[in-house]
């Protein structure tokens, strides 16, 4: 099965619609086009118990990010700085952006 495309980016700000994060806004950290999830700075952690190894040599509770739906997330708009869907379009010059569906601005820089 193919990787389906998500609507959000790395380096993306996003606020979350849904779920117990549901307010929280940050960047995005990770994409992973072939699960649909996006990991937040800073949203979503959950605690990990690892223990010492090799490469980690200290053991414990580590606090770390968890992937959410891609589904979940809409896009902040720079322009109008409010959460909002996108669509694409076309420039003269053939390369193709995303824009603001409320404020009709491009996103993409």
């Amino acid at each position: 099965m193919a990787a389906s495309k998500l609507h959000v980016k790395k380096d993306d700000m996003v606020m979350v619609i849904a779920g117990k994060e549901k307010g929280k806004s940050g960047k995005v950290v990770r994409v992973f086009s072939d699960s649909g999830k996006v990991v937040i700075e800073g949203i979503n952690m959950i605690k990990r118990h690892t223990r010492p190894n090799r490469l980690n040599t200290e053991g414990g509770i580590v606090e770390k990010e968890a992937p959410l739906s891609g589904s979940n997330v809409l896009l902040l708009c720079n322009a109008c700085n409010k959460p909002a869907r996108t669509g694409k379009r076309i420039l003269e010059d053939g390369s193709k952006v995303r824009f603001c569906k409320k404020c009709n601005e491009i996103v993409d820089k």
